[in-house]
């Protein structure tokens, strides 16, 4: 243990710990920009800055160890000066135009800014005349950035895709795609993480809003909302409001406030989702013979994406299910199109998500099955519809419940839990023992799949078909261990869930940004309990999908299923591919 004083107050911490965690541990905060626990502790902005007796230099005080005596000042004269020169710096490379920025208003530098009374002009500024590409789901704003580095260290560090680095040197040094690529042209995945981690606005997601406001006025349209999962564990989390209030009830009239004619749960078409993966698993489990193991989910798109990238050998072992997102468009534009006595074409389909990979996959080529045209025509992330609420002075504090429309409204608990790592195996579990056996296990017969580690594995007895070998993985990083040790043959299982995002999709790349915090296994809790008190916890046992395949599809694998409900993931290509 070490014993110092820090702004006149001793603190006693273990050895090697750094002289911001020791304030901290004490409650007294030393500002940031760039730095992220265990993940970059560079020193890079020169933010934390503190006095320390004995040496002549302000040090940062993110990578700098406590010593025995060490007596420090967080915020004297000297310190305060400092940061206030730094931060005059950084404006002068910055774009702050903040009236026009996502983060206008959750932005650590704006904040800093006015912490340290930063008004009106200070430094000549330096910005880049860099061309601005919005083709991508996740855009970059040069001149907005910091150079912070936490998008390459997250992108390095946490998902292993190299897809940020620093360019330049000298007072030319910027961040930018790794091998003087364009985004579009790269490898990346669109998961958004490096979104979520950006302490400023210099990444955000392609901004959809515009078209979803343009389909809402126009009469022609009949609009269709879906809201995936892992929204409602954060919707609501930019008006503090307590989970237990912030209802799916609530976030359905505050769309049907914004104008929108249907609002539906995408928990509808996750349990058809496990209808048709789950009985493509056991179909291709008692053939084990005709086809490569194992079998890959296939809901994610950025791991999908990342498979096609770097294993493309494995693409036929993902399962053909598309994901709930895309299968809900299909049925919305046939089955709901029939009942409503309209053209596919009348129908807009608007998807809110807690990812930014989804707008690539809904841009696909081979999702258009029902017309020709794009089976989900705009996808929004649960900021844009965040957004959307504060510009339509939608407030959810004073909301009524209503319930989602019918008939692709209802979803079971099987279904909620696909927005956390490990729900969508322990969802196909449940259904699979039931289609092998006709009876249901118990709903909590799966756990070891469940739970925040970044790979889990598990085996478990069906009945009439044995032992299924199983492993759920979230973060690419993870991924890629997992795929080095399948190709060693180090690993071997039968069936795979992969989540491109740490904690699956409750921390994707489209969730509300807390800078700093990770809460992914806050909201995968709201999950798993809205799950634990559902009334229905298999998706087998969902009316309104016995009704689909009643009076629809007919059967799950059904000539019309995979019509509308499966795809070829041999059919379109990555760029590296190209």
């Amino acid at each position: 243990m070490v014993t110092l004083t820090i702004d006149h107050k001793t603190v006693t911490v273990p050895e090697g710990t750094t002289i911001l965690e020791a304030a901290r541990s004490i409650h007294l905060e030393i500002p940031t920009l760039c730095y992220l626990k265990d993940l970059n502790e560079i020193g890079a902005c020169r933010i934390c800055i503190v006095e320390v007796e004995g040496h002549e230099r302000l040090v940062p005080s993110c990578n700098n160890v406590v010593a025995e005596g060490m007596v420090v000042y967080t915020n004297s004269p000297r310190v305060r000066e400092a940061r206030r020169v730094n931060l005059r710096l950084l404006l002068s490379q910055h774009d702050t135009k903040c009236t026009q920025c996502t983060r206008s208003g959750n932005c650590k530098l704006q904040d800093l800014c006015n912490d340290y009374n930063l008004l009106g002009d200070h430094y000549i500024k330096d910005l880049r005349p860099v061309p601005e590409h919005f083709d991508t789901p996740v855009i970059r704003l040069d001149n907005r950035c910091v150079k912070c580095m936490r998008c390459i260290q997250v992108c390095d560090k946490v998902q292993g895709m190299n897809i940020w680095d620093l360019i330049g040197t000298g007072s030319r040094t910027n961040v930018g795609v790794a091998g003087h690529r364009t985004l579009a042209d790269s490898d990346c995945t669109f998961c958004g993480q490096c979104i979520t981690h950006c302490p400023v606005g210099a990444l955000q997601e392609h901004d959809d809003t515009g078209k979803v406001f343009d389909a809402l006025a126009d009469p022609k349209k009949i609009t269709v909302v879906q809201v995936a999962p892992a929204v409602r564990a954060a919707w609501a989390e930019h008006y503090h409001l307590d989970p237990k209030f912030a209802t799916a009830g609530r976030m359905v009239t505050g769309l049907k406030q914004m104008g929108f004619d249907y609002v539906f749960d995408t928990n509808f078409t996750a349990d058809l989702t496990i209808m048709e993966e789950g009985s493509e698993f056991i179909e291709r489990f008692t053939h084990r013979d005709r086809y490569t193991w194992p079998m890959f989910t296939s809901c994610c798109p950025g791991w999908v994406r990342f498979l096609k990238g770097q294993y493309p050998r494995y693409t036929g072992n993902l399962s053909t299910a598309k994901s709930p997102q895309q299968m809900f468009g299909a049925v919305a534009k046939s089955y709901f199109a029939q009942q409503l006595g309209v053209e596919p074409q009348d129908i807009f389909v608007v998807s809110i998500m807690p990812c930014t990979s989804k707008k690539s996959e809904a841009a696909l080529p081979t999702m258009n099955d029902v017309c020709g045209d794009p089976d989900v025509d705009v996808v929004l992330t649960t900021r844009e519809m965040v957004r959307m609420f504060r510009g339509e002075q939608v407030n959810p504090a004073v909301l009524p419940e209503t319930p989602f429309d019918s008939p692709l409204g209802s979803g079971t608990g099987a279904a909620v839990i696909f927005g956390a790592t490990g729900g969508v195996m322990d969802a196909a579990l449940r259904s699979a023992y039931w289609l092998v056996t006709g009876s249901n296990p118990d709903a909590d017969a799966f756990t070891a799949v469940r739970g925040m580690d970044g790979w889990k594995e598990a085996t478990f007895a069906i009945p009439g078909a044995g032992e299924v070998r199983v492993a759920v993985v979230s973060g690419l990083g993870n991924t890629r261990k997992l795929m080095r040790a399948l190709d060693a043959g180090e690993v071997s299982y039968d069936f795979v869930e992969v989540m491109a995002c740490p904690g699956g999709c409750a921390g994707g790349g489209g969730q509300p940004i807390h800078d700093g915090k990770e809460l992914a296994e806050y909201r995968g809790d709201v999950l798993w309990d809205l799950d634990k008190n559902a009334a229905i916890r298999y998706s087998h046992e969902n009316p309104d999908v016995q009704a689909l395949y009643r009076d629809y599809l007919k059967t799950p694998l059904s000539h019309k299923a995979h019509h509308l409900l499966h795809t070829d993931h041999f059919a379109w290509k990555m760029p590296n591919q190209k």
